[in-house]
């Protein structure tokens, strides 16, 4: 199973020779240690950082290439990296399976990655976890310039299948942003909060333990998980054809409900 996980990974570009850019993971790398806004997630960090240890971070962690020099064109995630994570994934998942455990589950992502999420929130439901739906129907935040845009409605939160998505109006929206995931977090107290971007970023920086899926221009989780954190962060291109994260939803949750009813 796991030699065919790593040949679709590679076939369908989740992983090995990304779309991701070099010049894209650089920029980021460059972003987050100049402050920009999003590009940390919402954590703090223990120390400054210098932009050649991020580099080697994301070599280790992720598997992009490690030539410094190499500064345009595509750049890559190693297969093998990606897979050893989701099995980390798999453990815990099995884990909370086993404790009945309270589960929040979100994304920054409505496209790509968020059918995985809805893979995971559906199994762990049937596996007897709870998935948390808080009650946040009440939070808004606006729109943040003052522009034409104005006509727009006011952001919220927004529950699919047990996973939470910022919109607006009949919108999903893509977000970096911590603030939408520390909403969530002071109506609910999950176990394990699964989740990507602003979200993981909130959890971690509240002192929750993190599920987390990240591309290689997004280093902030992997920072993270370098200093320590309880985050482990699977390195995968976010943002393919959902269909396409079939197999690694297949590979995760292939004996969670062997699992609950172990236990």
């Amino acid at each position: 199973m796991t030699a065919d996980l790593r040949r679709h990974l590679l076939d369908s570009r989740i992983s090995g020779e990304v779309d991701t850019s070099r010049e894209s993971n650089l920029r980021n790398i460059d972003r987050m240690l100049a402050g920009a806004d999003g590009a940390w997630f919402g954590l703090t960090h223990s120390r400054d950082w210098s932009a050649a240890e991020v580099l080697q971070v994301m070599v280790e962690q992720v598997g992009i290439r490690a030539d410094p020099a190499y500064r345009s064109g595509t750049d890559t995630i190693d297969p093998d990296l990606t897979i050893a994570a989701l099995v980390r994934w798999r453990e815990r998942l099995e884990l909370a399976v086993r404790r009945r455990e309270r589960v929040l589950i979100a994304t920054g992502h409505p496209s790509g990655v968020f059918q995985l999420h809805l893979d995971v929130a559906a199994a762990l439901e049937q596996a007897g976890c709870e998935v948390l739906r808080p009650d946040v129907h009440n939070w808004l935040w606006p729109w943040d310039v003052d522009n034409d845009w104005t006509r727009r409605r006011p952001r919220h939160l927004r529950c699919l299948g047990g996973v939470h998505v910022l919109a607006a109006g009949g919108d999903v929206h893509h977000t970096h942003a911590p603030e939408p995931g520390r909403v969530l977090l002071e109506a609910c107290s999950p176990d394990l909060v699964i989740a990507d971007h602003g979200f993981a970023g909130a959890a971690l920086t509240a002192g929750h333990e993190v599920l987390a899926l990240a591309d290689c221009n997004d280093p902030a989780l992997f920072v993270a998980q370098a200093e320590g954190r309880p985050v482990v962060t699977v390195p995968l291109d976010d943002n393919v054809r959902p269909h396409l994260y079939a197999p690694l939803s297949d590979f995760l949750l292939a004996g969670l409900l062997g699992t609950s009813q172990q236990g």
